[in-house]
């Protein structure tokens, strides 16, 4: 949104005219300084039009494109308008200065230090060759995946992070998970929580998942015989969520299915140690919709079956449907990047 007043105001037109309701605004300058997050009803038509409009305006962010993070020394000439010289530089990349530290009294008179992002990778490359043709410049730190983004604005560094993990399909989940993101962030200060904290605990989840898939991935196998012909296998795959299979010469169930990340392993797996057994599998039992229990039950072309309250969590992806959390964002968004 553009940085000059009366714009949250003409966003805000726009939503009423076509008769949509404004549930949720925020808006934070130290944080970011021209993006707002809204949440707001409307009837179907409604919602198009105010999409239509918003964009027409150039407000609607439509993608998310990894942003540069560059951390720099510049060495500027000591004279009159030297600074405002190189700001004009870096104002005409459209680069957002996150940390600027300069003083003449200091042991380096003549050295700028400078944080600052830009959207991509080819304006900091262009940005850089400015630089580079009028100053001595020192790189401390160039990244061109989001990484590094100041923690002032670490939830775009969090959904890049999330793309890392999930890769660059996801972009229109990536772009609703921002909003969500930031509103989690603000319920979980109200709890007295940091939500980077938070945050990098999701990622750390996200990354040992992936992690131990293909070559990674490993799985404990327990075998007891039951009855004549018919044989208990327990599977534990890593990061919890057993898999258990009753196979019997006829046919075969499965209880629970574990992570759907781990699908194609878990089938390489049960190929190899039960010769037959999917082929013979007639039905899946969940016991209970968390995503280690339930993730790949969609992924076998057999029926699943399950008790209807679990199914209305998975409906609604949100594990505390129907407790007295069931409003919360924090349980919502949870389930969803789980």
């Amino acid at each position: 949104m553009p940085d000059h007043p009366g714009a949250l105001q003409r966003a805000a037109e726009v939503i009423r005219r076509h008769g949509g309701n404004i549930n949720r605004i925020q808006f934070d300058r130290r944080i970011d300084p021209v993006t707002v997050f809204f949440e707001l009803t409307a009837p179907d038509d409604a919602q198009v039009q105010i999409h239509r409009e918003l964009a027409g305006m150039g407000y609607l962010q439509s993608t998310l494109k990894p942003a540069s993070f560059l951390k720099f020394w510049a060495f500027l000439p000591h004279r009159p308008g030297a600074l405002s010289r190189f700001l004009e530089i870096t104002t005409a990349c459209n680069a957002n200065i996150a940390y600027i530290d300069f003083d003449d009294r200091g042991s380096n008179p003549d050295r700028l230090t400078v944080s600052l992002s830009l959207d991509d990778s080819a304006a900091a490359d262009r940005l850089l060759d400015q630089l580079k043709s009028r100053y001595p410049l020192e790189i401390l730190e160039y990244d061109t995946t989001g990484r590094n983004l100041d923690d002032t604005v670490f939830y775009l560094r969090f959904a890049q992070e999330i793309r890392r993990i999930v890769g660059d399909s996801e972009e229109e989940f990536l772009l609703s998970l921002l909003g969500d993101i930031n509103h989690v962030a603000q319920e979980l200060s109200k709890l007295g929580q940091d939500p980077k904290t938070v945050f990098e605990q999701i990622l750390h989840n996200g990354d040992i998942l992936r992690e131990t898939t293909g070559p990674g991935f490993y799985v404990d196998i327990q075998e007891v015989p039951v009855a004549d012909g018919m044989t208990l296998y327990c599977l534990q795959p890593p990061c919890g969520g057993s898999v258990f299979f009753i196979d019997t010469p006829e046919e075969s169930l499965m209880i629970d299915t574990g992570y759907g990340i781990y699908h194609r392993d878990m089938v390489m797996v049960i190929r190899n140690r039960i010769p037959g057994a999917l082929d013979r599998l007639k039905e899946i039992v969940i016991t209970h919709a968390d995503a280690d229990h339930c993730g790949a039950g969609g992924l076998f072309p057999v029926e699943s079956v399950m008790h209807p309250g679990t199914q209305d969590i998975i409906r609604v992806a949100n594990r505390a449907y129907g407790s007295r959390s069931e409003t919360s964002i924090l349980e919502e968004v949870y389930t969803t990047l789980i």
